[in-house]
C-alpha cells in the first residue's frame, strides 16, 4: 500500500520524519510512504509525483536548505515562490493523500496550519499534523469536515511528542471509563523547576533550556502555561467531547514563583510542577486548569524531571495510570507523526477489506 505524503514545513519534525522513513526502509512491511511534495519558506514548492529522493531531502536539510541536491532529479520541479495560496494548491494536488502539517503556526489563530488543514480535508486529504493551535481551536469542526470527505486527521504528536498518550486513549485504557488526568507537558517549565530546586538562578535556567535546544527564543508559551493550556484543551475535547476553549482552562505559568518556594518545598520534601488538569464532574460538566502545584514526594508526577512529560489519568476500573516519555525532540515527534501514519494505513486496509 502507498501513500503520498506532502510534507507542509521542512522543520526538525519533519526532517526527522525523512530520517525515520530512510532508515526503516523495507522494515514496514507492504507500507510504502512517498513523499511527492514539499512547501517551506526557504526552499519554496517542491514537487515530483513519483516520489522525492529522501538522500536528497536529507542533504537539502544538511546543506543549509540549498536546492541543488533536489536539482539533480529532473524530475523533481521546484518553484521558489511560496504563499498561502501555493501551498493549498500543493495540499490539494492528485499526487498527495496525506499532508502532513508541521509549520510553525500562531497559537491564537492556529493559522497558517489551519488553513491548511481545512484546505487538505475539504478534498479528500488525510491530515496528520502536531500543531496544537488548529486541533485547540478547531478541533470538532476539523473532525466534521474530515468525516464529511472520507478523510483522517491525527494528531498525536500534538501532546506528548512521540509519547503515545492519545493512542492509549483509544486503544489500550478504551474500556476504562477516564474522569480526569493531571500532568506534566511541558519539558521546557519542568526543565527550568528542576534547575531552580538545584539551586540555579530562573534566568540562567532559561538559558541553559535555550542553549540545549528546550526552549524557544521567546519562551513565553512554556513558562507562562500556555502551551501546556492549549495541550489540556486538546485532551479534554479528545476524552469527553467537551467543547472546551482556551478561555475555559484558567492559566498560570511558573515565573511567578520564587526561590523562597522553591526552597520551602525542598524543605518539606516537597517539589514544584507546573501541571494540566481536567476532570468530568457528575453532571458531565468538565473543569480544567494550568497552574504550578507542590506535590508530595509519593505523587506520580513528583519524580518526573527534566524535559520528561507525564500524564496520570484517573480510572474507574485501573484507578491512577500514569504514562511518561519524551515529551520533546525532533526524532521524537517525527515518530509520532510515523505512528499515525501506521495507523492511517491500518485503517484504510482495514476500510478496503469490509468494502
Amino acid at each position: 500500500m502507498t501513500f503520498r505524503l506532502a510534507l507542509i514545513g521542512f522543520g526538525g519534525v519533519n526532517q526527522g520524519l525523512v530520517a525515520l522513513l530512510k532508515a526503516k526502509q523495507g522494515k514496514l512491511g507492504d507500507l510504502d510512504f512517498r513523499i511527492t511534495a514539499l512547501a517551506d519558506l526557504r526552499l519554496g514548492v517542491v514537487s515530483n509525483p513519483q516520489g522525492i529522493d529522501l538522500d536528497a531531502l536529507l542533504a537539502t536539510a544538511d546543506s543549509g536548505f540549498s536546492t541543488d541536491a533536489l536539482r539533480r532529479d529532473p524530475a523533481t520541479r521546484i518553484n521558489e515562490h511560496i504563499d498561502l495560496a501555493a501551498t493549498l494548491e500543493l495540499v490539494t494536488a492528485d499526487y498527495v493523500d496525506v499532508v502532513v502539517e508541521a509549520t510553525f503556526t500562531d497559537p491564537h489563530t492556529g493559522e497558517p496550519a489551519l488553513s491548511h488543514c481545512r484546505a487538505a480535508l475539504s478534498h479528500g486529504k488525510h491530515v496528520i499534523t502536531t500543531n496544537k493551535g488548529p486541533i485547540a481551536l478547531a478541533q470538532q469542526s476539523l473532525t466534521a469536515l474530515a468525516a464529511a470527505n472520507g478523510a483522517a486527521i491525527k494528531y498525536e504528536g500534538a501532546v506528548m511528542s512521540g509519547t503515545p498518550v492519545l493512542r492509549q486513549i483509544g486503544t489500550t485504557l478504551c474500556g476504562c471509563e477516564i474522569n480526569g488526568f493531571a500532568g506534566i507537558l511541558n519539558g521546557t517549565s519542568n526543565f527550568v523547576l528542576e534547575r531552580l530546586a538545584q539551586g540555579h538562578d530562573f534566568d540562567a535556567a532559561v538559558r541553559e533550556a535555550q542553549a540545549l535546544g528546550y526552549a524557544e527564543a521567546d519562551p513565553s508559551a512554556d513558562l507562562g502555561g500556555g502551551d501546556v493550556q492549549l495541550k489540556v484543551v486538546i485532551l479534554a475535547n479528545t476524552l469527553w467531547q467537551a467543547g472546551l476553549t482556551r478561555a475555559d482552562v484558567p492559566c498560570r505559568g511558573i515565573t511567578g514563583l520564587t526561590s523562597s518556594d522553591i526552597h520551602a518545598a525542598q524543605a518539606a520534601g516537597r517539589s514544584w510542577r507546573l501541571v494540566g488538569s481536567a476532570t468530568r464532574q457528575p453532571d458531565g460538566s468538565v473543569s480544567a486548569s494550568v497552574e504550578p502545584r507542590e506535590l508530595p514526594a509519593g505523587h506520580p508526577l513528583a519524580a518526573i524531571g527534566g524535559v520528561t512529560n507525564a500524564i496520570t489519568f484517573d480510572t474507574d476500573v485501573l484507578g491512577g495510570v500514569t504514562i511518561s516519555g519524551p515529551g520533546a525532540g525532533r526524532v521524537e515527534t517525527a515518530f509520532a507523526v510515523l505512528s499515525d501514519l501506521i495507523e492511517l494505513a491500518e485503517q484504510t486496509l482495514g476500510q478496503e477489506v469490509q468494502a
